[in-house]
């Protein structure tokens, strides 16, 4: 805790008393999200503090933290694109419950109903998350090892919508380009919120990796946080009155709805890190 000590020394105090020192780190981040979540519910409700004070703790973690070791898999080992890309993403479930959701990577959100909530995904190369939202959410994503490349937009407001020229896409939403970078870790914690910071992203696995996210609230379609796959198309393409205040034209791109994609293929796998104590 001497790092948080150091930081915000006030609000530490309070963690302190119900927080084991010596604990596991995954039991630290469940007591630190139960404690900044669980009262509040929604996510837009967070402290700027709170949500650095998790950002802090998320930093310092390592696959060994979760039960993970870096190994070499199949997809490394000379096989081809096509072997690569028909390998699964692995989902570990770690917790749930009513308040928060902590995903080793976002896969399989549309089955997770609580607001708590911790798991992991392991990535093989070349796997890809397209691009999807996250409605009224905050997402922490902590890449544990290897690299990962991020793609995020935030849509325009107030709401810029034209009809598409692409077959298929009755309609297009503005959106602004916010990220196009590789994660490799070790590296810092990126956070995105309901309405800024890249709320629609898209992950691509550089390399065989691990995402760490904790989500608050996670996904829950009867209180209205479904989420929605997007593709997305050059300004260019539907740009005609279209009015574009800061940056260039390849800062923005038209964003179509699209239904989960039949190639997103995910497994369930076995958590075998520290287990949580509620």
């Amino acid at each position: 805790m001497v790092f948080l000590q150091k930081q915000f020394y006030p609000l530490c105090i309070i963690f302190q008393m119900t927080m084991n020192t010596t604990a596991p780190e995954v039991q630290l981040l469940y007591d630190l999200s139960e404690t900044t979540f669980s009262n509040s519910g929604l996510s837009s409700s967070t402290s700027s503090q709170s949500i650095q004070i998790l950002c802090s703790l998320l930093d310092t973690f390592t696959p060994a933290d979760v039960g993970l070791k870096e190994e070499n898999p199949i997809d490394d080992e000379g096989h081809g694109r096509v072997a690569r890309c028909t390998q699964p993403i692995t989902y570990l479930h770690i917790h749930e419950c009513d308040g928060f959701t902590c995903l080793p990577f976002q896969a399989f959100y549309a089955y997770f109903y609580h607001v708590h909530k911790m798991c992991i995904f392991c990535f093989p190369t070349s796997s890809v998350i397209p691009l999807h939202d996250h409605p009224e959410m905050t997402v922490f994503s902590k890449v544990l090892y290897r690299s990962l490349h991020v793609k995020s937009y935030d849509c325009i407001e107030p709401t810029c919508i034209r009809e598409s020229k692409e077959p298929g896409c009755p309609q297009v939403r503005l959106a602004r380009l916010v990220m196009d970078k590789v994660f490799t870790a070790p590296c810092r914690t990126s956070v995105l919120y309901p309405k800024s910071g890249g709320n629609l992203h898209c992950f691509t696995a550089v390399s065989h990796c691990a995402v760490l996210d904790v989500l608050a609230p996670p996904y829950r379609e009867d209180l209205g946080r479904k989420c929605t796959y997007y593709i997305d198309y050059p300004f260019s393409t539907s740009g005609n009155g279209a009015q574009i205040s800061n940056g260039k034209e390849e800062d923005y791109a038209w964003l179509a709805e699209m239904e989960t994609p039949d190639d997103l293929y995910m497994q369930p796998g076995v958590y075998v890190g520290p287990p949580i104590q509620v």
